[in-house]
């Protein structure tokens, strides 16, 4: 069993203490439960964490003592985490494209009996693998309307509406309990997104004529960025209610969801040490690819704020290029980020919102790996929390900005 994490009361008190000269993922627990109380409270069935949004284990065992029981787990090594530290918490083999061996070890050793597919090969390895039938679950998965969103999904996996009609027959009729499952795209940006396509699946179940016992749908929930502040996630669950209300589904059709990013986001921030300040940029300890590949991926623009222990910060900002670790020059954020004007070799940054798609992404690349956990109680830095330090006259001001309770957006 993975050792507890050392905990402090705030980031600052965490820098002030181990003055770190390697990052630091800075976890808040108090959020991540929150968070997950959030959704198993707004969302009108189960609920599914993505594991590959962030699988360090503090975050399965918070989650799992928030009362989350249910993973979607996309690859053999995400079932066995999730079955090896906590067996009665239940899988999904969510990837719509799996290995034979990895259907076998999922069936066989870790008794998965839920799987998604979206073309008739997959459905024919699944029942060589597994046999079909005897209470399994096959999910077929959907392509949807485009809607906003960062990561487009649906341009790779997913079935046409015609093709879903065609499986979903042939998955009743290999003897699966059946189901259809759809993804709107990741940091979706447009509740009428899953509206739109669970006006879908209602026309897609008409036309199949087979029961549908499970409705997956999906992921997409997003989180704040700079830039980027979505509607609460109440909008998002209230689409969700009139569109199932809008379609015919069997009294007993389980439905879910795959929140990740929108669920881990907030909980976790990202302290680097400035190592060289040169004119108009600064050289960081952590870059692209490590903990920050998505601002290259998707554009993120992540909060930062500057830590200075008992010392004084300029109040003016200026723009900076930020330059990861690497000896490569790619190793570079792309776009300019707004910080004291004195920033200096030694100075902390904090960067916000970095719960999703961190050190799940992470590489060793030119021996650069980022790898310490830290839990911490202050609040989550959220955009509108920089903005708040950004415009407060002094450094006790900024803190006291800093400590004051998260927005109440997307969750």
């Amino acid at each position: 069993m993975a050792p507890k994490l050392s905990h402090f009361e705030s980031v600052d008190a965490m820098v002030a203490r181990l003055k770190p000269g390697y990052p630091v993922y800075c976890l808040r627990p108090h959020e991540l439960e929150r968070a997950a109380k959030t959704y198993l409270e707004l969302f009108p069935g189960r609920v599914l964490y993505a594991v590959k949004c962030n699988p360090h284990i503090e975050v399965l065992r918070t989650l799992y003592r928030a009362g989350l029981r249910h993973f979607d787990t996309a690859s053999l090594a995400e079932i066995a985490l999730i079955r090896e530290n906590f067996p009665q918490a239940d899988c999904y083999f969510m990837h719509p494209v799996k290995a034979r061996s990895a259907i076998l070890s999922a069936h066989e050793v870790f008794n998965v009996d839920h799987y998604v597919i979206d073309h008739a090969a997959e459905l024919e390895k699944l029942v060589d693998v597994t046999g079909g039938g005897d209470g399994q679950v096959c999910l077929v998965r959907l392509v949807t309307p485009q809607h906003d969103a960062l990561y487009k999904l649906s341009e790779k996996f997913g079935a046409g509406a015609d093709e879903a009609v065609d499986l979903l027959k042939r998955v009743d009729a290999a003897g699966f309990q059946t189901g259809l499952a759809f993804h709107v795209g990741s940091q979706c940006r447009t509740p009428d997104a899953f509206r739109d396509a669970i006006e879908l699946v209602g026309r897609v179940i008409e036309r199949a004529g087979v029961p549908l016992h499970y409705l997956d749908v999906g992921g997409g929930f997003p989180a704040a960025y700079v830039g980027d502040e979505p509607q609460p996630l109440d909008a998002y669950m209230d689409a969700i209610r009139d569109g199932l209300r809008a379609i015919k589904l069997r009294g007993d059709c389980v439905v879910m969801c795959e929140p990740g990013r929108g669920l881990v986001a907030g909980a976790m921030s990202l302290v680097v040490q400035v190592q060289l300040r040169k004119s108009g940029a600064v050289y960081i300890n952590d870059g692209v690819y490590h903990s920050l590949s998505e601002t290259m991926t998707a554009g993120v623009k992540l909060p930062m704020r500057l830590i200075r222990p008992n010392a004084p910060i300029a109040h003016d900002l200026a723009s900076f290029s930020v330059y990861g670790p690497t000896c490569d020059c790619t190793d570079v954020l792309p776009y300019q980020v707004e910080l004291p004007a004195d920033v200096r070799e030694g100075d902390w940054i904090e960067i916000g919102q970095v719960g999703a798609y961190s050190n799940a992404m992470t590489t060793r690349f030119n021996g650069f790996s980022p790898e310490t956990f830290v839990t911490v109680g202050d609040p989550p830095l959220t955009p509108a929390a920089v903005a708040r330090a950004h415009g407060a006259a002094s450094p006790d001001a900024r803190e006291a900005a800093h400590a004051e309770p998260a927005d109440a957006g997307a969750a």
